[in-house]
């Protein structure tokens, strides 16, 4: 009886399909979770006012407005900037809810006619509580 000889013949395999299902599971949550922020995106340059309000930028509808007149729906873009395809996007965006507040962050170099576009879309859907972003001046106020 040679006990010896039949453990030399086993192979030793190690297993790494185990591995690679953590591997891929850690990698989709990293992926799936990650934030990105609305604002890194697209550089707005805002305008500056001498008054801040306060306001809840977690369930407002953001219509961001680039230096070109070009229009972003919470971080999606629309590609036509006519009133109706502004607001069919508002539309598809906001669903039924026309009292969530909505803020508009338009580059300070943006036409006045692209915000007064944006602001004219959002009163004929629908929306009352608009928002102008600003930040803030950066002399002191005067009061």
């Amino acid at each position: 009886m040679k006990l010896g000889a039949a453990r030399r013949e086993d192979d030793f395999e190690i297993n790494v399909i185990p591995l690679i299902d953590v591997m891929l599971t850690l990698l989709m949550f990293f992926v799936l979770t990650a934030t990105f922020e609305q604002r890194a995106r697209l550089k707005v340059n805002l305008p500056q006012a001498s008054e801040t309000a306060e306001s809840s930028p977690d369930q407002s509808l953001t219509v961001q407005i680039d230096s070109d007149g070009r229009y972003f729906i919470d971080s999606n873009e629309v590609l036509n900037p006519s009133v109706d395809t502004l607001k069919e996007a508002l539309v598809q965006t906001a669903g039924d809810d026309r009292t969530r507040p909505v803020t508009i962050r338009a580059d300070a170099k943006t036409p006045h006619q692209a915000v007064v576009t944006a602001m004219d879309a959002l009163g004929q859907v629908g929306f009352t509580r608009l928002s102008i972003a600003t930040t803030p001046s950066k002399e002191a106020p005067k009061k």
